[in-house]
């Protein structure tokens, strides 16, 4: 029974935690695209020390948490896969920080009316068009976000089952081992077998 709790459960985290690349991978995809437009534009991705213009840090940024949301996918398959716990604790807790950062940018953007002067200014302008994006499908942009948090904590979740139900074993129970291999007492002791020249005793007379 233990044993099919823990495959259902490496199976779905390997699924829902798929869920998380593909989104890692579309912010990969969206950054590239945002750095051919900026190269286009300006000519140099990484202007150099003079430059009129300043690090297009946006662009940094959404490429950054596109890698980030990558390494955490491989690190929860690798840590579905082996159940182990050292690599359940690293994911769960890489996934809980990533939920931390996202707490706190939300909690910042919903509570503080000056929250654009905390980031700097972006000389491509991919954040103000980004922001635009949000605003006008903002129903849209929040069912995504809430989609993305959910999934991460039901990540997390599955990981702590598959660490109380720890790794894969051999023999789960008695009933798993072959009977014909099984003594008929625990813990028995066979007695030790002494090879010796036998002895002959004399016989006495009738």
């Amino acid at each position: 029974m233990v044993r099919v709790v823990r495959s259902c459960a490496q199976s779905i985290l390997k699924l829902v935690n798929s869920i998380i690349g593909m989104a890692g991978t579309a912010m990969i995809l969206y950054a590239i695209w945002l750095i051919r437009v900026w190269q286009r534009e300006i000519g140099d991705f990484f202007p150099f020390e003079g430059s009129d213009y300043a690090a297009p840090w946006f662009i940094y940024t959404f490429l950054g948490l596109g890698v980030t949301l990558c390494v955490i996918t491989c690190s929860g398959h690798i840590a579905a896969e082996t159940a182990n716990g050292c690599c359940l604790y690293f994911y769960m807790a890489f996934t809980f920080l990533l939920l931390m950062l996202e707490a706190a940018v939300t909690t910042d953007v919903f509570l503080n009316n000056d929250w654009e002067e905390d980031f700097p200014v972006d000389p491509s302008g991919s954040f103000n068009k980004f922001k635009n994006f949000i605003r006008s499908n903002f129903e849209f942009c929040k069912w995504i976000g809430f989609s993305v948090v959910s999934v991460q904590g039901l990540c997390i979740l599955l990981a702590m089952i598959l660490k109380a139900l720890g790794p894969h074993q051999y023999y789960e129970s008695d009933d798993d081992i072959d009977p014909a291999r099984v003594p008929l007492l625990k813990n028995a002791v066979h007695p030790p077998y002494v090879v010796g020249s036998p002895a002959y005793g004399s016989h006495s007379n009738a």
